[in-house]
This record gives structure tokens, C-alpha cells and sequence, in this order.
């Protein structure tokens, strides 16, 4: 029976001025606008159907306000938050819940099919909010409330001025020719960057390689075969078995990475690393000529620099920056250096332990270390090392376990309850779990009460769901248009390892801290208590501090009386030993030097592709520059990572990778609080807990990021909470 606090059950409201005695007319699913989505009747054909209409109603919506705007302009008479804002507001969310649930189910449930359907309806949606950020009428009657700020509190001048900026971003400065060029520009980026992201999918996925020799999978655990063999049958070898074969390799990351981590056939590893490095760039072995995004990122490039000169920029990079907390390029830059400079010493150290490894063993690439053996010859020097095989921790994180813990730290810290909610909810796949949030204890009266819910997607489906890991706003939290308020949802979405037979996904430690990750960002959507939704949860937070609270909540995983909550072997029940944990704790910071190098040299690639890039006549010579510059270890001059580089062509990273470390900054820094006032048995405070709660989480963007890590820390933020938890001190 559904909960009536959960009115968004409901699919098929009347429509507004039925009769009560007629039937009601159904709405289009795409169309409804509000509630949780009824994935499984939302198809390509309803996409291509029912979208333009509702691009038409949008844009006589926007004529009619515009009008409005300017009769109240010219009577003189001061204008209120609930003539511009609001209806500004309902009109973005209508579009935001109808298009945002395409392009969700574009990332989860890829299809040609969609594909067509959401290319064929980008343009007008991207032409709406041209015009809407383009909007002179708007623009003024913006200017004249912010002006007024009769009545208006801290967030309300927040979110006049986030949306004054944006439009400064979107042109509504232009005209005539220039006008129509950057609109023209931005319908190319958008149609450039969902082309970029399918490619990819594509070229992962039109990439296999059969291995019917045992030989081929020397090395490999037990677990890495069930996979291989489960691809296997599902391309048709139903007789696949993890003893005999064949085993189907793919360059998604729950094959590729345990792969190239535990194979003993250097040639394969070389073959795998190839055409995973090569993948969209119509070249290296499997690849398919027609999936090259070399045109795509050399346009993508071209275009963004083209749009900030319009806007009165020097480059993309000094558009990105505009929103950011970072104020400049030589901001970022100097971050960077910092962080490179006490990361270098301890890379090379590191890649001369791994050198010397190989060369214990006899092996020839030890005089010639490639980058196709490191990840082989870190696990191998791991459990030299620690004693600590990676492999042999995933029986102890069963997600089902992983899960208890996760929920139990949150409610313990946050004063939340979880529950499962299954079968309450529509979903996309029969693997997406659905769960709701609701008051704690703590909270007196409304203890018990439902505050927001979530959806979990956390197996990989390498044939139609994207690669990597996201939190999305499904509902975000406000009032829809019935009038009925709205609790935030969210999607959280994962590719991990999926099922075998009867057991059920392990986990790698890796995974673990991405769940974290990941549900990190999903409490600042969910808890947010912020009534106005533009500030509400993650929005309006900088994109450099909204990485906070996602890589903050990785640090948990590494405090053993949170560790041995979520623990529990698949086979006997038994808990993580402690001193496996010890050896995990000592093997925490190995190679923390390499990869803190590599996050570098991606932030770098990027944010100089969006400055000096822009007019280089070869980008890659941009890359390798930066390489010479940043790596310890020379990477092939065929390897063509960019093209798979989705953060920045087709995410929202561009020229604001950065914004990871920025962020990693704060968030270790504000872990440090719990450090400093866990109790003796080393339990996090509950006190603080309630406190980070309140100063970050909850607050969203109604305020500027700096102002909330204050709040919690009581002074600006340091480095070296961070290079302490990396073990790069000096």
C-alpha cells in the first residue's frame, strides 16, 4: 500500500479541468512532470512524440511571462520574488523532470532507439534555454529585484546573482549575428558531446577478445573467471565455465581492471592496455574506424573557444572558472604544483620499488617498465609487501553487507534511518533497488518522518549503461505543480561486478570507497532542508567544493569500527580479522604518489586544452607536453587516452577536472574534524556529526562553499590534512 507522504506513486493524475464525471485523460508518462518516473512506459517513441509538444508549451509560457515582466517594468511599480522567480522555477523543473529522465535512461538503458529519440529533440532543448538565458525582459527584471532587495534574505541575493551570472554566460549580452552564432555553437556542443559519450559506450563495448586456452588466464582469482565466463555465456558460449572456458574479455572496468592487475601473460595485458588506450580513435587492434572522436574533441575544442570570445573571455577556461570558487587559472595551477611537488619524489620512489620487483622475478620488462605492467607488478609487490592480496578482500565486502554498514554509519552520524522500499517504486532494471530515508531518533516528534529516497543501479551492463559512477537529482526538493511538497530522490549509480549463480556482488575495496563516494553526494541532495530548489541539495554549490561531501565519506572506510560493521565473509559470516585490516591500513597510502601524479596530469590536460589548446594546431601535443611535465613514466605516443576523456567532452568537467583535487583539499580537511574528536575506542563523534550535518550538508548552495566549510572548521581550509592522509607529508 503506498505511504501517503509519497503522493508521487501516483501515475496517472487527471488533467487539470477534467470534469469530475468524465474519465480522466491520461498523461504521456514523459509528460507528467512530477512524481517518480514510470521508466519502463517512457520509450523512444513517446520521447519523439510528446517532447515537442512540450517544448511548444514551454516557450508560450516563457512569451507570456516575458509579457508580464514587461508591463510590470513599465508601470514603475517594484517587482516581487513570486512574479519572476517562481514561475522561472516551475517552468526549469517541468523541462528538468521530462528531459532529465530521457537522458537518465539514455545513460542506464542505452539504445539506438533512444539515441535517435533524444538526438532529434536536443536542439529545441537547448534553443529553449538559449532563449531563456537570452531573455532581455528577464535579464531586467533580474537586475531590478536585485536592485530593490526589498525583503529578499542571503538566498534569495544568492540565487539573483548565480542567475544573473548565468546569463552573462549564456549571451544574453549578444546580438544579431553573434547571438545567433553562439546559439548555433551551442547546439553543436550539445549534440557534439552526447555523440562523444555514445562513441565511447560503443567503442567499449565493440571490443572483445575470446580466450579459450588456460594458459591465457594464468593468474587470474576465481572471481575475475566467473565474470569472464558469465560473458562468455551470455555471448552465446552457453557452456562457459570459470574452470574451462572460454573466458570473454571486454574493456569495461570490472574485467579490464582485474585483468591488467592479476595476468601473468604480459602480452595480453599489452594487447588489453592497447585497445583500451586506443578506444574511440578508429585505431589499434578491434577498433572500429567509424568510432573516432579525434574530429569531435578537435570541434568540441575549437567551439568552446569560439563561445568565450563571443562572451568577452579569453578562453573556455576563464568562462568555467566564473562560477567556481577557484578565481583564476593560476589558482588552479599553483594547487597543482603544490601537490605535484610533494608527489614527485614519492612517485619515483615508487616506481623503482616496482623496478626492482620485477627484476626479484626475473622478468624482462624489469629494465623496461611499461605502463601495461604496473598495475600487474603493484599487486604482485602488494602482497610482497603487506601480505595483502586485493583479491582476497572481496568475500568480506558483499555488497548486501557493505549496504548495513553504510546505512548504519549515516544513521549512527546523521541521525537518519534507512530503509528498504523495493517493490514501492518504479525502476529502469530489475537490479535497481529502491530505498527510503527518514528522520532518526534524535529528531523528537519527527522521528520516523519521511525526508527523501533513493535509487541504487549498481551493477555494470556493459551493452547499454555508460562506464563509471554518478549521483543524479531525480526529484529535488520543493513543491510541484498540484501544490504537493516534494522530497528529494536520487539516483546513485555504480559498475560494479555484478552477481554469479547464487552469490552475491564482492566488492573490491575500490568499489567500496566508490559507493561511499557516491552516497556522499546523494546525503547533500537528500538532506538539504533548503526550501528554495535552486540551492536546494547540490545545486548552486560551487563545482569545485561539490566534490566535498562525496570524498569525504571515503575516509570512513578506512576506520575499523566502521570497517568491521560492513564486513561479514560470504561463506562463514565472520567479520574482516583485524589484522587483515591492519594490513590493509598499511598498504593504504601504496602508490598514492603514482596516482596522485595522474590526477594531476588529467587536471592539467584539461585545463590547459581550454587555454593555450584552444588555438594549438595538435591538442595532443598539449597532452604530452603536460606528460613530460607531470609523469614519472612515459606513456606511448599511440596511446589515445583523450578520446575517452568523458569528464570534459561530455560531462561537466570541462576545464574543471581540477575541481577534484580543489575539492579533496576541504574534504580532507573537514574528515580531520572527526579525526580529531573520535572517542577512544576510535568511534567518529556523533556531535560532530550532527554538526557537518547541519553546516554542509543540509545548507546546499544557499550560501557560498567557503562560508559552510567555516562554519564547520572555523577558519579556511589547509593542505595538509591531505597530504598527511596520502602519506606525502613533509
Amino acid at each position: 500500500m503506498g505511504d501517503p507522504r509519497w503522493p508521487s506513486l501516483r501515475l496517472d493524475p487527471p488533467m487539470s479541468g477534467a470534469s469530475s464525471t468524465a474519465s480522466p485523460i491520461p498523461v504521456p508518462a514523459i509528460l507528467l512532470g512530477e512524481g517518480l518516473p514510470p521508466f519502463e512506459a517512457i520509450t523512444a517513441e513517446q520521447v519523439k512524440a510528446h517532447i515537442p509538444a512540450l517544448m511548444e508549451q514551454l516557450q508560450a509560457e516563457l512569451s507570456a511571462l516575458e509579457q508580464q515582466l514587461e508591463l510590470a517594468l513599465g508601470s514603475g511599480a517594484p517587482l516581487q520574488w513570486h512574479q519572476v522567480m517562481d514561475p522561472l522555477q516551475r517552468m526549469g523543473e517541468r523541462l528538468r523532470w521530462s528531459w532529465g529522465v530521457v537522458s537518465h535512461l539514455n545513460g542506464v538503458c542505452n539504445s539506438p532507439e533512444l539515441r535517435e529519440a533524444h538526438a532529434s529533440q536536443q536542439a529545441a532543448v537547448v534553443q529553449f534555454g538559449n532563449r531563456a538565458g537570452q531573455s532581455q525582459v528577464l535579464y531586467r527584471a533580474l537586475q531590478q529585484l536585485q536592485t530593490q532587495a526589498n525583503g529578499l534574505d542571503a538566498t534569495q541575493q544568492r540565487i539573483l546573482a548565480a542567475e544573473l551570472r548565468d546569463m552573462q554566460l549564456r549571451g544574453v549580452g549578444l546580438s544579431g549575428e553573434a547571438q545567433e552564432a553562439f546559439n548555433a555553437a551551442s547546439q553543436e556542443l550539445a549534440e557534439l558531446s552526447t555523440r562523444f559519450g555514445n562513441q565511447v559506450l560503443d567503442a567499449t563495448n565493440s571490443w572483445t577478445l575470446s580466450l579459450t586456452n588456460p594458459d591465457d588466464v594464468d593468474g587470474l582469482p576465481s572471481s575475475l573467471l566467473d565474470q569472464l565466463a558469465q560473458a562468455s555465456r551470455a555471448a552465446g558460449a552457453e557452456g562457459s565455465t570459470a574452470e574451462s572456458g572460454p573466458w570473454l574479455l571486454g574493456l569495461d572496468m570490472p574485467r579490464y581492471a582485474p585483468f591488467m592487475k592479476y595476468s601473468r601473460r604480459r602480452d595480453l595485458r599489452e594487447q588489453l592496455y592497447k585497445a583500451h588506450v586506443g578506444r574511440a580513435s578508429g585505431q589499434g587492434e578491434g577498433s572500429a574506424a567509424e568510432l573516432n572522436n579525434w574530429p569531435l574533441i578537435e570541434q568540441i575544442l575549437t567551439l568552446r573557444g569560439q563561445q568565450a570570445q563571443r562572451l568577452g573571455y579569453a578562453n573556455w577556461a576563464e568562462v568555467s572558472l566564473a562560477a567556481k570558487m577557484a578565481d583564476s587559472e593560476a589558482a588552479v595551477e599553483l594547487l597543482l604544483e603544490e601537490l605535484r611537488l610533494a608527489a614527485h619524489p614519492v612517485a619515483m620512489q615508487e616506481l623503482e620499488s616496482l623496478r626492482a620487483c620485477a627484476a626479484r622475478h626475473g622478468a624482462p620488462e624489469a629494465a623496461d617498465l611499461r605502463p601495461w605492467d604496473v598495475s600487474y607488478w603493484a599487486e604482485v609487490l602488494r602482497q610482497e609487501s603487506f601480505e595483502l592480496d586485493s583479491e582476497a578482500l572481496r568475500p568480506y565486502f558483499p555488497l548486501p553487507r557493505v549496504l548495513e554498514g553504510l546505512f548504519s554509519l549515516c544513521g549512527r552520524l546523521f541521525d537518519i534511518r534507512i530503509e528498504a522500499a523495493d517493490g514501492e517504486a518504479p525502476v529502469w532494471h530489475p537490479d535497481v533497488r529502491f530505498f527510503r530515508v527518514l528522520e532518526g531518533a534524535g529528531a523528537g516528534a519527527r522521528a520516523g518522518e519521511a525526508i527523501a529516497a533513493f535509487y541504487l543501479d549498481p551493477y555494470s551492463r556493459p551493452g547499454s549503461k555508460r562506464g563509471g559512477a554518478w549521483m543524479d537529482e531525480c526529484l529535488g526538493r520543493g513543491v510541484s505543480p498540484s501544490g504537493q511538497a516534494v522530497l528529494p530522490v536520487a539516483y546513485l549509480i555504480c559498475n560494479q561486478s555484478s552477481p554469479v549463480g547464487d552469490t552475491p556482488s564482492l566488492m573490491t575495496f575500490e568499489e567500496v570507497e566508490t559507493l561511499f563516494h557516491e552516497f556522499g553526494h546523494g546525503l547533500q541532495h537528500m538532506l538539504t532542508t533548503v526550501e528554495r530548489p535552486q540551492v536546494a541539495g547540490i545545486n548552486g554549490v560551487e563545482w569545485d567544493a561539490v566534490e566535498l561531501p562525496s570524498q569525504f565519506m571515503e575516509n570512513f572506510c578506512w576506520e575499523w569500527p566502521v570497517l568491521r560493521h560492513m564486513t561479514a565473509h560470504v561463506d562463514t559470516g565472520e567479520p574482516l580479522p583485524r589484522a587483515l585490516f591492519d594490513k590493509m591500513l598499511a598498504a593504504k597510502n601504496f602508490q598514492s604518489g603514482l596516482q596522485t601524479l595522474r590526477q594531476i596530469e588529467f587536471s592539467l590536460v584539461d585545463m590547459r586544452l581550454h587555454t593555450e589548446g584552444e588555438q594549438a594546431q595538435d591538442f595532443m601535443q598539449v597532452l604530452r607536453d603536460v606528460r613530460a611535465e607531470v609523469a614519472v613514466l612515459p606513456s606511448p605516443a599511440w596511446g589515445r587516452t583523450l578520446h575517452t576523456f568523458s569528464h570534459i567532452f561530455a560531462g561537466g568537467y570541462a576545464a574543471g577536472y581540477y575541481s577534484y583535487k580543489w575539492a579533496e583539499v576541504l574534504s580532507a580537511d573537514a574528515y580531520a574534524a572527526f579525526e580529531e574528536t573520535a572517542g577512544a575506542d576510535g568511534e567518529p563523534s556523533i556531535e560532530t556529526g550532527r554538526r557537518y550535518r547541519e553546516t554542509i550538508l543540509e545548507v546546499g548552495g544557499s550560501r557560498p562553499a567557503m562560508e559552510s566549510f567555516k562554519a564547520f572548521r572555523g577558519r579556511e581550509p589547509k593542505l595538509d590534512a591531505l597530504l598527511r592522509h596520502q602519506g606525502m607529508s613533509q
